[in-house]
This record gives structure tokens, sequence and C-alpha cells, in this order.
């Protein structure tokens, strides 16, 4: 089929029933209005790939809506429903962007209306602990509602299976197939409220304990230890100040400019701790007052970058170079380690890290890129305990009690490094040469 009979067909589509009459009359403008990004929209069909959906948000195939997260929504409840007897549960969290909320209600309407239990959040929540709500709450699934650190016009549809981990195969296939066989008229919007429970802060208080019960490993005076965090607008404003301070990190700085959620992400040209300019808010205030650490973590609180005093400057962390340091302090702080223990990363990571691992006498796997690969490993190999795991772009792991990157427990493990190295008068930096 040509680009041009896929356009017709896809506008004839979208202009009748299930649609409704505000989607229809969008899609009328937007093809009178504006043929490009018509064109753009409908051209193809936005595909639910191994890790969920990510596109821009706006009406037609091609972009995030209810329709497009409706049908993936519908296709992993059928697909449940197919290999489970019992009635199944499902957790949906959402982050701070733009429209979250209200796809996250659409997507636990679906399920609700297709017989399954559902746990939705009421307001924005990190990634780790959606990861971490699905283990918690004994969950087939969970979904997390994020685009992570891309642009603010972005949204995305991100699944975890009932061990808190990302999809892998053959489940991800398994979904995909289910999905793609879906047409739109299939869609059940119908919602059944005695199938729907809120979450407060319930789940919240669990998941700062055991993250602090998880990264809490140091021997330092943490009160004397100065930190600036800056959560990019996004999902740790509330739950990282928790964790550090509860640990006993008094000393903490908030950018302020930067610490309320804003799907726009106001301040900043990416909310991504990947790219320097994201921590200069952070990096101004840590060298106005004084401080020894700053931490910058993206939207939905997955991804975590650091800057560290050293040479009366701060120095950024790249990704690797996190990596190694946390590693090698966590497994400083363990006794009789062997190969029943092991550590984690991924093929386009640090090979120094086997390094490390050889160092410490523990096992040392590598998987793909991408963080669920290393969640994967911990189902794979039960027989041998998983301590920690990172990757180059910008994600850890401490533990499992998560099943993907966790910037929250990541935070605190580094400010434990911080305060030790601050106690015997050496900075982050001279620890890593070391």
């Amino acid at each position: 089929m040509s680009k041009e009979e896929l356009l017709k067909k896809n506008y004839e589509i979208w202009t009748s029933e299930p649609f409704d009459y505000k989607t229809i009359k969008e899609v009328k403008e937007l093809k009178n209005n504006n043929p490009l990004d018509f064109q753009e929209s409908f051209y193809k069909n936005l595909s639910f790939g191994t890790g969920g959906m990510r596109g821009i948000v706006g009406v037609g195939p091609n972009r995030v809506n209810k329709y497009t997260f409706g049908r993936n929504s519908q296709g992993i409840a059928n697909y449940i429903n197919k290999i489970s007897s019992k009635k199944e549960s499902v957790v949906i969290a959402y982050d701070c962007r733009n429209q979250s909320k209200e796809l996250a209600n659409q997507v636990a309407e679906i399920f609700s209306s297709n017989n399954i239990k559902v746990y939705l959040f009421d307001s924005i929540r990190p990634t780790p602990e959606l990861s971490y709500s699905v283990i918690k709450l004994k969950c087939i699934c969970g979904i997390v509602l994020t685009a992570s650190h891309n642009p603010p016009e972005y949204n995305g549809y991100k699944v975890y299976w009932k061990d808190g981990g990302q999809i892998v195969p053959p489940i991800d296939k398994n979904l995909i197939s289910e999905i793609e066989s879906l047409k739109f008229n299939e869609i059940n919007f119908e919602k059944n409220d005695s199938n729907i429970e809120i979450i407060g802060d319930e789940i919240d208080s669990d998941f700062v304990k055991d993250s602090i019960k998880n990264g809490k490993i140091g021997h330092s005076n943490r009160e004397n230890y100065k930190v600036v965090f800056t959560a990019l607008h996004g999902t740790s404003y509330k739950l990282l100040p928790e964790v550090l301070i509860g640990a006993g990190f008094k000393d903490f700085n908030l950018v302020k400019e930067q610490h309320n959620p804003d799907g726009n992400f106001s301040t900043v040209q990416s909310p991504n701790p990947e790219e320097p300019e994201a921590l200069s808010l952070g990096i101004k205030l840590a060298k106005k007052i004084n401080a020894d650490i700053v931490i910058g973590t993206d939207p939905d609180a997955d991804r975590v970058g650091l800057a560290v005093k050293h040479n009366n400057d701060f120095q950024i962390l790249n990704g690797n170079q996190m990596m190694i340091v946390l590693t090698e302090f966590i497994l400083s702080k363990k006794e009789n380690l062997n190969k029943s223990f092991f550590i984690g990363s991924t093929v386009v990571s640090t090979s120094m890290i086997k390094q490390v691992a050889n160092f410490y006498n523990v096992d040392f796997k590598v998987g793909l890129t991408g963080f669920k690969w290393i969640g994967k490993m911990i189902n794979d190999f039960k027989n041998q305990k998983y301590i920690a795991g990172g990757e180059e772009s910008f994600g850890y792991m401490v533990g499992d009690f998560v099943r993907d990157k966790d910037a929250l427990t990541s935070s605190l493990v580094a400010c434990e490094l911080g305060s030790e190295c601050k106690s015997k008068n050496i900075s982050l930096i001279d620890y890593l040469i070391k």
C-alpha cells in the first residue's frame, strides 16, 4: 500500500466510529490546517516495541493518544485473560508529563472493563516505585506512562511483568502480536469502578524504607555532607528527599526553580541528567553554598546524574564512572563474597566493571544493551545473589527489591560514598582514580 493510500485509509478510519466527536474534529482540522503534520501523524502506526511505546502526543495512529494507548491496554488485557484462569491484577503509575494523568486513568478503565483488578497511583510516581509495586502487590503486570528524558511533546507506555522487570522474550513478542491483531473498535472503554483501587502513600513508605535498607551502607557523619538536589521538574521531588533525609543527610538543599513537577520542563533544554546543561542550576547553587555533591534525576527518576566537588570546582561523572565507583564501594562493604554473588552490566558499558568483580571474587554477568537485561539476570540465575549493576547511560540498580534502574537508591549510595570520602579528606574523584 502506498503512502497516499495509507493516509486515505487511516483518515477514513479515524473520522468514523468508534472515534469520539472531539477526536474526529481534531483529525479534520489537522488535515485542513496542517497537512505536513497530518501526514506525519497518519502515514503509519506508532508501534508497540519490545520496551513499550513512545511518541509525540496528538491525534492519529502515529501519535500518543487514548486510542493508541487504549489498543496497547486492550491487547495486554486480552493476553492476561488468555494465559490465566484466575482474576489477575495490574498496577499503573505515571510521571509528570502533560496528559499523563488523563491517559493513565483511561488505561486503568480499559483494564477494569476486562475484569482485571487495577491499582492506580493517586498522583505522579517514579518508575522504580512502579517496578517495586508490581512485586509488592503481586501483580501480573505493571505499566508506567512516561517518556523518560524525551522532550515535553512526548509521552510513553512502558510495560513490566510480574517479576518487576521490563518485558523480555517471549512475553514482549506475545504482547506485540496480541496488540497488532486488534482493531480500534475492539477496545473496551467501559469503566468498572469495582475493579479500580487508588493507591495513596502506603507504597511510598515501604519503598522509602527498603531504599534506605539497601542503600544506607556507609559509616561516616552524614550530617556534615552537604547535598544539592534537582528533580528537573520530575517525579523524584518528594521521595528522594525522604530517602536521603531519612538516611541521615540533613544538610539537604533543593534547586527550587526545578523542584515542582512541570511537564514543559521550563528551565532546561532537556530534562536529561546525561546532559551537563541539565545540572547547571544545581552546580550554580552548590558553588554558592559550598556543597559537596549535586544530584539530578530525569523525569521518571530512573536515571541519575552526579556532579561532585573536586579541587574547588565541580566535576560531572559519566555513566561508566558512576557505575564503577558505586559498585566498588558497595562491594567493599560486603563480607564473605564469592562466586555465589554477582554484579551485572551491558555490552556497551565499560569493561572495567569486570575487573572490579574479579578483584572482589564475585561473578560478573553482561547483557545486551538496555537495563531490562540486567533485571532479567536475577530470574535467570536464581542460584546466585544479585548485588548491584549499571550501564553507561546513567542507570544503576542496588539490590533486587526493584528490577530496573533506580535513581533514588543510587543517589543514597552516592551520598554514602561521598560522605565517607569527605571524612577521609579526599574527593569522590580521588576515590575513582585511586
